[in-house]
């Protein structure tokens, strides 16, 4: 049985986010280029971990960091993401550790845009309840756009860009 946790996150954490996020696999599926280091770690310690109204956590697995999951306001609307490394893909983690954070994250709507050709992530989300509501172009790309709305409190925040 593999158990999956979310905790806050620790400096430590980055250096293995940093290299998660330039796995190949992950770049293309994602369609979100990788960053070098001094940018990366720049961006999460001012822009994800000093971002008042955002939430992130890393996910563990049997005490491994697996990845992370954030939350964050842009341009009104309160997005989702995560990164979870390879290895830790297709075994039901992404999916454990979303529900878990859903959980802790109670703004509704929420939303997610996915790169259309990035199929399994799609069906991670949907599993978690959330919906296709359109897609979105951004040159060339397509992107399912995705929304959670079940009922709770929809809280109206200051804007942010993660």
């Amino acid at each position: 049985m593999t158990d999956v946790q979310l905790r806050d996150v620790d400096d430590a954490d980055l250096e293995v986010f940093f290299e998660q996020q330039r796995e190949e696999e992950a770049v293309r599926r994602a369609r979100f280029p990788a960053r070098d280091r001094e940018h990366f770690l720049t961006h999460w310690r001012t822009k994800v971990l000093g971002n008042p109204t955002g939430h992130a956590l890393t996910v563990t697995v049997d005490g491994q960091v697996a990845g992370n999951i954030v939350a964050w306001w842009q341009d009104g609307r309160r997005f989702v993401g995560y990164w979870f490394g390879q290895r830790f893909w297709g075994r039901g983690i992404g999916t454990a550790a979303v529900r878990q954070f859903l959980q802790r994250e109670q703004n509704r709507p929420l939303h997610a845009d996915v790169f259309a050709g990035n199929t399994a992530s799609v069906r991670l989300l949907e599993r978690c309840g959330f919906q296709r509501v359109g897609v979105e172009h951004d040159g060339d790309l397509e992107f399912v756009a995705l929304r959670l709305d079940d009922g709770a409190a929809h809280e109206e925040r200051p804007q942010s860009v993660v």
